[in-house]
């Protein structure tokens, strides 16, 4: 036995040292570009983690659905791991469960004071339709108002007629459709080929995402109908999340709490920059709007608000009422 002792520290001498930490990475796409919103709020999110974890977590973000994979798909993709995390356009999730449709109903929360207080009153029960994905939330992205982009001004109820518009959840595309247009309900990444080919001639998007694809090029009208102000979800899987010691989930809490302060915060200044940049881009930005083509929307919204409380059952409702309340 004594003579083994030698060649047995020898053998440790030899043989690789562990490794100072253990590194996890966490892949996260987004749909959109960095330079739109949700795109800088995951790159925030990863730069505060990738500084703050001292390299043992490090989120690698990736943009303009890079990964093939789009919001709709994004809750899939975690729950099956193919990304740790990602963030999602809240809309485009409703064919998940409808009540990620809440924050795109139609003329529902048209102010950024709005939009806050309607996620706040919603996330719990937007956190118990995650956590039945195997999900948690790790913070909201507002986008700034939805309007119409369109290759001819949009100023009155008969330029609805027949519009081949693109549109970014069922409610949307119910809307759009109720109103006389014909709607298709199609991810940014689908949608921009055919704004190219001509094939869709307007898109229900803020200046933030349509300035964020330069639609100018294509579509050289914007008109503010103030339709909503949606939100997008960064969420992570529960597994991978729990699978960290627990100073990196704090690491990620902290990170998340601080992303969310951030994009709330930036959303206040954001349209009179996408503004700035689409009139510099030559858009012509048509406000106050006639009356014939916002009653024609507020009234198709109405159907379609019915709609989706009917679908989002005594959830949905609770927070409509909730929010109702002022």
């Amino acid at each position: 036995m004594p003579r083994l002792l030698p060649a047995l520290a020898l053998a440790m001498i030899l043989s690789p040292a562990p490794a100072a930490f253990a590194q996890t990475v966490w892949e996260m796409p987004t749909e959109y570009p960095a330079s739109a919103i949700p795109g800088e709020g995951v790159a925030t999110f990863a730069k505060l983690v990738n500084e703050r974890s001292g390299g043992r977590l490090t989120i690698v973000p990736s943009f303009d659905a890079a990964k093939g994979i789009k919001s709709a798909g994004m809750i899939a993709a975690i729950r099956d791991g193919k990304v740790a995390a990602g963030d999602a356009f809240a809309g485009a999730l409703g064919a998940v469960h409808p009540l990620f449709g809440l924050s795109s109903l139609p003329f529902l929360a048209t102010s950024v004071e709005d939009a806050k207080r309607l996620a706040e009153i919603a996330k719990p029960a937007y956190a118990k339709v995650f956590a039945g994905y195997g999900q948690r939330i790790l913070y909201t992205t507002p986008w700034p108002a939805s309007g119409i982009w369109s290759k001819e001004a949009v100023i009155s109820a008969k330029d609805l007629a027949g519009l081949s518009i693109r549109t970014y959840d069922a409610t949307s595309t119910t809307v759009m459709s109720n109103a006389g247009a014909r709607a298709v309900n199609l991810s940014f990444a689908d949608a921009m080929p055919k704004v190219k080919d001509g094939s869709v001639t307007a898109v229900l998007s803020s200046g933030d995402g349509g300035a964020g694809r330069n639609l100018w090029q294509f579509l050289p009208h914007f008109s503010e109908v103030n339709y909503a102000l949606p939100i997008s979800f960064a969420s992570v899987g529960i597994a991978a999340y729990e699978a960290l010691p627990a100073d990196l989930r704090q690491v990620v809490d902290e990170a998340a709490a601080a992303t969310e302060r951030r994009q709330w915060s930036a959303i206040t200044s954001r349209l009179e920059e996408n503004y700035a940049r689409m009139r510099a881009n030559g858009v012509t930005i048509h406000a106050n709007l006639p009356a014939d083509l916002t009653q024609r929307l507020a009234a198709a919204g109405e159907v379609a608000v019915d709609e989706w409380r009917a679908k989002a059952g005594p959830e949905g409702a609770a927070v409509l009422e909730a929010f109702a309340k002022r």
